[in-house]
């Protein structure tokens, strides 16, 4: 386990490492933006944390409290920003994030930019503030900015029929470390909205993992079936998410509420067996 320091921001950056050697990496998405939650997830042993600040109710200040949390753990913390704006990533990266997913990035020049973004210059236009930043250890690490670009691990997220177009001139850039299929903006885009697990969906979802892999790049996916995140894996995806917090949270109140006859999936059932015989229970007694 990576030792704990007040700081939290490990020298290196272990998941790109396992990213460009084709190691696969299990995790799960954080969407409740609740540090409590992030370091009970942490403690479960998930390669991967997936702090979401482009659907999750997060902000700066709440991603922060999150990084710290799940610091003490092995479960790297991956960063979803809310969109491709550089000062935002820019702040992100000083509190200490180190590997990034962006999302809608649909064009090769929407790439370069979000490599940019994470670069000092000469590579760059990443502003330099290290003697004040957690990501330097408030410049305990001296040589961090001469690092850092080596460092910081960026993920894009392509989620369109036009990223899929543009998919292997998008993996093409150098300075992009991977590239996440984003099943249910990609279904909308193929005009199934709220249906993932239409089979066009999911074929179009399989070839996009082929092509990332075979362009030399490391391809993630989410999906809450752990089967289809078998099939994912098998087909060469290097990081996969294999739920989301608010989901499995959810699955669980609702099963522990149903049996005892509450909810609104126990209202369902008992109408749905109005009409047979016998009585219909009224409660838990």
């Amino acid at each position: 386990m990576t030792p704990y320091h007040c700081a939290g921001v490990p020298a290196g950056n272990p998941f790109k490492t396992a990213m460009a050697s084709g190691q696969a990496r299990i995790g799960l998405w954080l969407s409740l933006g609740d540090p409590y939650c992030a370091e009970m997830c942490a403690s479960a042993g998930f390669d991967w944390l997936l702090i979401d600040g482009e659907h999750g109710p997060n902000d700066v200040r709440s991603m922060l409290a999150q990084l710290q949390a799940v610091a003490a753990y092995d479960s790297h913390p991956v960063v979803r920003v809310v969109n491709g704006e550089t000062a935002r990533i820019k702040q992100l990266l000083d509190i200490g994030a180190q590997t990034l997913l962006v999302p809608m990035v649909d064009t090769p020049e929407q790439a370069r930019a979000m490599v940019a973004a994470t670069r000092y210059p000469p590579d760059g236009v990443r502003g330099e503030a290290s003697a004040i930043v957690r990501a330097s250890r408030w410049n305990a690490r001296p040589d961090y900015v001469h690092r850092a670009n080596d460092e910081i691990c960026l993920l894009v997220q392509a989620e369109s029929v036009t990223a899929l177009d543009n998919l292997e001139a998008i993996c093409a850039v150098d300075g992009v470390d991977g590239v996440f299929v984003g099943p249910a903006d990609l279904a909308a885009s193929m005009g199934h909205l709220g249906d993932a697990g239409h089979p066009e969906v999911q074929a179009a979802i399989d070839e996009a993992i082929a092509r990332i892999v075979a362009s030399g790049k490391a391809a993630g996916v989410l999906t809450g079936d752990p089967e289809l995140a078998r099939h994912y894996l098998s087909l060469g995806a290097s990081f996969v998410a294999v739920g989301l917090d608010v989901s499995l949270m959810m699955q669980a109140v609702r099963q522990r509420a149903s049996e005892f006859a509450l909810g609104p999936q126990a209202v369902d059932s008992q109408e749905d067996s109005s009409t047979s015989a016998g009585p219909r229970s009224q409660g838990p007694y």
